[in-house]
């Protein structure tokens, strides 16, 4: 979102797969009299591994639409109502989240469900290169404040907001180790040694959840997005988020923060930036913050591990069937074994310890 327009006479030439940008025109000209203010163009927003994101603008104003991905979609994945609502739930609570303009349920539009909202200005930090010319200081604020979010996001009360039925939060660990085992079986086609060992000790090591809250569900520093004065401007991609146990959002992001920094990896990390903190007082800040215990949070993070396989098997398999937008699909593939045996080395060490 921190990256330009294309210039006219490209965007002209290119239109991004998936966005019918006069259909679309016409739909906000019905649905929302005066937002554009001429024809539009459209360009996809690079790194996203799931939705699609476009930055989108009439000349004068722009904007960000998002819709499901081409092709496979798995159950209950790519719900463009509950991105809508969360973010519209939280636009006015102490949460930084962009402003939720129009919600289109009619796939006769564009082909998919979507949704439009405010266009947020800011970087998202995808890698340590980018991180580095911050220097060592406003890189660790940056981190740190990524985890003061998370504990802002957690402490938003449900009820409050309108989402006390976002989610069903009694048996939610349960119930999300059978959903990516679902996941799993619906794009497997290969064999991936470890990962149904990981599944079973996950389940046989199951934590007893604290009280439930509004989680993320993918929370990390490059589904965020960063401003001038290093403040997070907007936490993006609300795709996962639900009600349930926000140590898994504290998992997820300590697990982010472990991945070293490996040549041609498709898998971004930030890691090796100076300044940035280790995932112990990323975990130590939080359990201050928020009064959590988080004793066993390598747990969450074990099943972290467990969940971006999954995921990322998903998108391997979409991309074997040719239906991946973006650059960096072909090598995905290669890291899920990867992450499998890191999910395991995680929970092993908890049982040691």
């Amino acid at each position: 979102m921190s990256k330009g327009t294309p210039p006219p006479q490209a965007a002209a030439r290119e239109v991004p797969p998936g966005l019918d940008l006069a259909r679309l025109r016409e739909h906000l000209e019905r649905e929302r009299p005066g937002l554009t203010g001429g024809p539009l163009r459209a360009q996809l927003i690079e790194g996203g591994r799931s939705n699609l994101t476009y930055r989108v603008t009439d000349g004068t104003s722009s904007w960000v639409v998002r819709r499901p991905p081409l092709g496979h979609v798995l159950a209950t994945a790519h719900d463009m109502r509950r991105e809508h609502r969360v973010i519209s739930a939280l636009h006015e609570t102490p949460v930084p989240v962009p402003e939720a303009l129009l919600l289109c349920e009619d796939e006769s539009v564009i082909g998919a469900p979507f949704y439009v909202m405010e266009l947020v200005e800011g970087t998202p930090y995808r890698t340590a290169d980018q991180l580095r010319p911050l220097g060592a200081e406003r890189t660790r604020g940056v981190v740190l404040s990524l985890v003061d979010t998370l504990v802002a996001l957690h402490a938003v009360d449900p009820e409050a907001v309108g989402l006390a039925d976002f989610g069903r939060p009694d048996g939610f660990l349960e119930r999300q180790l059978r959903r990516w085992g679902k996941q799993l079986a619906a794009s497997r086609n290969r064999e991936l040694p470890g990962i149904d060992a990981l599944h079973g000790e996950l389940a046989a090591a199951l934590p007893d959840s604290p009280a439930p809250t509004v989680i993320h569900g993918d929370y990390r520093l490059d589904n965020v997005l960063v401003g001038a004065d290093d403040r997070i401007t907007a936490v993006l991609d609300w795709e996962m988020s639900t009600l349930g146990d926000p140590l898994a959002d504290l998992g997820l992001l300590v697990m982010y923060s472990e991945q070293e920094d490996t040549p041609d990896s498709p898998i971004t990390t930030t890691r090796s930036a100076p300044g940035h903190p280790e995932p112990a007082e990323l975990i130590e800040r939080y359990a201050t913050r928020s009064g959590r215990d988080v004793s066993q949070v390598a747990w969450y993070t074990a099943f972290a591990y467990f969940k971006l396989a999954v995921i990322l098997e998903g998108i391997h398999y979409r991309y074997t069937l040719g239906q991946t937008l973006g650059a960096g699909f072909d090598r995905i593939g290669e890291v899920v074994p990867v992450f499998i045996e890191h999910g395991r080395s995680t929970l092993s060490a908890l049982k040691e310890g």
